[in-house]
């Protein structure tokens, strides 16, 4: 039983970043039908400012609760600078272009990000053990768990129903919904279809940025973070459905509960359980548990 309770709360607790970080790929696939392949590079900026803007905030004096804002802050100053920089000064010259050369492009932006991160940051690793204390721990029968870990999962609770409200409930987001349908027919109805460009892809950076930011207490925050992420990332978009965010919530328990559950009971199995998932999913449903004209309407 205690075994059972472990696998579902490890589980879930990685599910909370991962979905977090998957939300923001489908979104920019969704609107701007790209395929990111440098989110992950999003996701270890992210974590790197939240090293860095705890560590500032420490010196400062801040009480230790102050390290939660300091991340949220360190997120949103990566999707402030980082987005227009990469939306407008990059991207927007390949929208509409081949999948093949996005992909590309998005890689080889990849490949520089990576190099920036080292540039700015150097090679040693990065430690924010600050906002991990601060929950204190939970008991639940005989085990003891890590309050931060429950934190996460109601923020990615709060986090993943903000996002639907805002697509849905709000002006903005229903002007999103209608490029998402038609950009051409939005196009001719006065929508500034550039505008929602931006603002989906500085979301989609945010999202990535914000999951690398409340991950950075969990991880280690060294070079190559980013390679593991985007990877079982794609994994939870797959699953569920391209531009889905039904299908990144249920891709990314899917993910979380098998890789726990490969940790816990055959350690061996972990590195390509994810992979058996997505397998075993895409022999049943080729387009992902969520069809695509699904994931189209978001």
């Amino acid at each position: 039983m205690n075994t059972a309770i472990t696998i579902l709360i490890d589980g879930l607790s990685y599910a909370s970043w991962l979905f977090i970080v998957a939300l923001g790929l489908t979104l920019v696939f969704g609107v701007l039908k790209i395929l990111n392949i440098a989110h992950g590079s999003f996701y270890a900026l992210g974590a790197y400012a939240a090293a860095s803007f705890v560590g500032w905030f420490a010196t400062l004096k801040f009480a230790p609760e102050w390290s939660l804002v300091a991340m949220l802050f360190a997120a949103v100053a990566v999707a402030v600078l980082v987005a227009p920089l990469t939306e407008r000064g990059l991207m927007r010259f390949f929208y509409g272009r081949d999948e093949v050369l996005l992909v590309l492009v998005t890689y080889a932006l990849f490949l520089m990000l990576e190099d920036v991160t080292k540039l700015l940051w150097g090679a040693n690793p990065y430690y924010v053990s600050e906002p991990y204390a601060l929950f204190g721990n939970v008991e639940i029968g005989d085990q003891v768990y890590v309050g931060y870990d429950f934190m996460l999962m109601g923020m990615a609770l709060a986090v993943g129903l903000t996002v639907w409200w805002g697509l849905n409930r709000t002006r903005h987001g229903k002007i999103v919904l209608a490029v998402i349908h038609s950009e051409e027919v939005a196009a001719s109805m006065g929508v500034n279809v550039s505008r929602v460009y931006m603002l989906a892809f500085s979301v989609g950076i945010f999202l990535a940025a914000i999951g690398g930011a409340f991950t950075a207490p969990l991880i280690s925050v060294q070079p190559g973070v980013s390679v593991g992420v985007i990877i079982v990332s794609f994994a939870v978009v797959i699953i569920g459905g391209l531009g889905s965010i039904e299908g990144a919530a249920i891709g990314a328990l899917i993910v979380g509960l098998a890789r726990s559950f490969a940790v816990h009971v055959m350690p061996e199995a972990e590195l390509f359980s994810i992979y058996i998932v997505m397998a075993l999913v895409l022999m049943v449903r080729p387009e992902g548990l969520f069809q695509r004209i699904q994931a189209r309407k978001i």
